[in-house]
């Protein structure tokens, strides 16, 4: 929880700097499990549909932030991220937010984890 919370009140925006996989995958994970208890509730109720809809809208941005920093991460364009676009050559930008970071200091910043 304390990455997710670190993305939206850090790195809200921020599309700049480095995101180590572990903040990518843990803020994917939490902003999921978010995601489907709401949908859960709007089913049962329909009270809950605004709620989902502000919710989705108010994390589409650090969604999108977070995958371009864990792109620079790899030593690519945040543009890559239209990859997931393409059927099937979207499956390469999972290859690409699965690797480790690119050791040292690259042209997005240095490396997050420090080695």
């Amino acid at each position: 929880m304390e990455w997710y919370l670190k993305v939206l009140k850090q790195h809200y925006a921020d599309f700049n700097g480095r995101a180590r996989r572990q903040e990518y995958w843990m803020f994917t994970l939490v902003n999921i499990i978010v995601a489907i208890v709401l949908a859960a509730l709007t089913k049962v109720s329909g009270l809950f549909s605004i709620l989902y809809t502000i919710y989705a809208l108010g994390t589409l941005l650090p969604s999108l932030a977070v995958c371009a920093r864990r792109l620079h991460d790899v030593g690519k364009s945040g543009w890559f991220m239209l990859l997931s676009l393409i059927p099937i050559v979207g499956l390469y930008l999972i290859y690409l937010l699965v690797q480790d970071s690119e050791p040292g200091t690259n042209q997005y910043g240095p490396n997050p984890k420090g080695v």
